[in-house]
């Protein structure tokens, strides 16, 4: 990919922002198109980054394209990283013996027979049955893409990626000297498709659990009050679903966007105490808190297409968060800095 910058340049500094990044298994090719175009916008600044399963990858690539070379680097280094895991996918698929099971992977569509049985077999054996040898491609995908002791000594911006201990059920934030590919596995370790990532005598699985991004961190350590959250799950899907699967992916849904639900309402309840002159700004934090999601486009999509990884498909994601980046920017560039760019209340209360 040939990195083509299409900068718009300000007399004023960079605006500073902070990422937190869901996670949605191959749906994260969404937040990657959402990074690119940000990376692409030289008014902006991004200071630290808290993220979760799809998102922690696109979170470490990210930091590590950064050292190497600057916002051209973090974007090329994305679409690399993005590129091996549709690789690596067609490597190992059956799709390359049982070619009549692709079916349709149009954005939007994805009716293959493979992606549907996949998901009804997840739900059947575990991984330690299926895939008792603990073999996980993406480890391989990962410490190719990125030099994570590189990564530990010199990390660009404020990295925190999140995960859930299996045995506490407490939330884990790796950052700093903890960032490594164990770190990103925990924080994306689906249980019905991977065995716990055991780190430290820990096992840890999905940080979706505990929190789909994390936001606390990004409070407590970065210095700017924008919080810009990309969004895989949707929050509002119209209409009771009937059937089995339409079932299950909204309980997904609801289940990995209720820790930042409880975080936003948390937000809300000291952003009204700061208004209300009930507490000293100087003390406290008004945290101003940004949106970019398609829950549109996500509605659209089975739950079995997070197993995904084919390239067009992942390409159109990407196009699809460059698009709502784009117009949010074009809608709220002016609000960075000054005010929420969303109802917290109408949002998530």
């Amino acid at each position: 990919m040939a990195v083509n910058r299409t900068r718009r340049h300000d007399a004023s500094a960079p605006r500073s922002i902070a990422l937190a990044l869901q996670g949605g298994g191959m749906h994260g090719a969404f937040t990657w198109g959402v990074l690119d175009r940000l990376l692409e916008d030289d008014r902006l600044e991004i200071e630290g980054v808290s993220a979760t399963s799809a998102g922690a990858m696109n979170g470490a690539v990210l930091a590590y394209g950064l050292l190497n070379g600057g916002e051209d680097g973090a974007r090329q280094a994305l679409h690399d990283f993005w590129h091996a895991v549709a690789e690596s996918a067609e490597r190992y698929s059956p799709l390359r013996w049982m070619p009549w099971l692709k079916g349709s992977h149009s954005f939007g569509l994805d009716h293959s027979p493979l992606y549907a049985f996949a998901d009804m077999m997840l739900r059947v054996f575990s991984p330690y049955q299926f895939n008792p040898h603990n073999l996980n491609p993406l480890r391989e995908v990962l410490e190719r893409q990125v030099d994570f002791a590189a990564l530990r000594q010199r990390c660009p911006i404020l990295l925190y990626l999140c995960a859930t201990n299996v045995e506490t059920g407490k939330i884990r934030i790796f950052t700093g000297e903890d960032i490594c590919a164990d770190a990103v596995l925990a924080s994306a370790c689906v249980p019905t498709l991977f065995h716990a990532v055991t780190i430290a005598g820990q096992h840890y699985w999905d940080g979706g659990y505990m929190g789909n991004p994390a936001i606390y961190p990004l409070i407590y350590h970065c210095k700017t009050r924008d919080v810009v959250i990309v969004h895989i799950n949707p929050l509002v899907r119209s209409g009771v679903p009937v059937t089995a699967a339409g079932i299950l992916n909204r309980i997904s849904e609801i289940s990995f966007n209720s820790s930042l639900m409880r975080e936003m309402r948390a937000i809300a309840f000291v952003t009204d105490l700061i208004q209300q002159g009930k507490l000293d700004r100087d003390e406290m934090k008004e945290m101003l808190i940004h949106s970019i999601r398609s829950d549109a486009a996500m509605c659209a999509l089975s739950l079995s297409s997070k197993y995904n990884a084919d390239w067009s498909f992942l390409c159109e994601l990407r196009d699809n968060g460059r698009n709502e980046a784009d117009a949010w920017l074009a809608r709220h560039y002016a609000d960075i800095g000054r005010r929420s760019s969303i109802d917290i209340r109408a949002e998530f209360l």
